[in-house]
């Protein structure tokens, strides 16, 4: 079974400022509350090619991969990675509303194999619960509300 969660919110910031943080891995343990920490495996800024190592807690355990991007457009950043039971793709989409707001959307969508696979709705359904309060926490940054560590 295949796992596809979209989660999206509205900040009250312009696109590219939006785009300029939430893109660039390396403030990702600010704004997702299960990233431990990130490595560059390759130069910032991030580019078509760049490599970024995880760690992240997730449904009690601890997992460690590596993201390489895929695509990147002002509007776009896919990454990917293959290794491990649960080959993931991570989409984040920025889209003006207006001047001063943007709508970012937050997919990830994989396909697990082995016991995985078992527990895929389990985990879609975490998944989700976690990506909504991530990008609270995004919003919440951006828009001033919270402190950036």
């Amino acid at each position: 079974m295949a796992v596809d969660v979209l989660t999206e919110t509205v900040i009250a910031r312009p696109c590219a400022e939006v785009a300029a943080f939430a893109g660039d891995p390396g403030n990702a343990p600010q704004w997702y509350a299960n990233i431990a920490s990130v490595r560059w495996q390759t130069a910032p800024p991030v580019a078509v090619g760049s490599k970024v190592d995880f760690v992240a807690r997730f449904l009690g355990r601890t997992l460690a991969y590596t993201y390489e991007v895929v695509e990147l457009s002002p509007e776009r950043l896919v990454m990917r990675t293959a290794q491990g039971p649960f080959p993931m793709e991570t989409t984040y989409t920025w889209q003006p509303v207006d001047a001063d707001h943007t709508r970012m959307t937050l997919r990830n969508r994989g396909e697990p194999s082995g016991f995985a696979k078992v527990s895929a709705p389990m985990m879609a359904a975490a998944m989700r619960r976690a990506n909504v309060k991530d990008l609270a926490a995004l919003k919440a940054l951006l828009e001033g509300d919270e402190p950036r560590r």
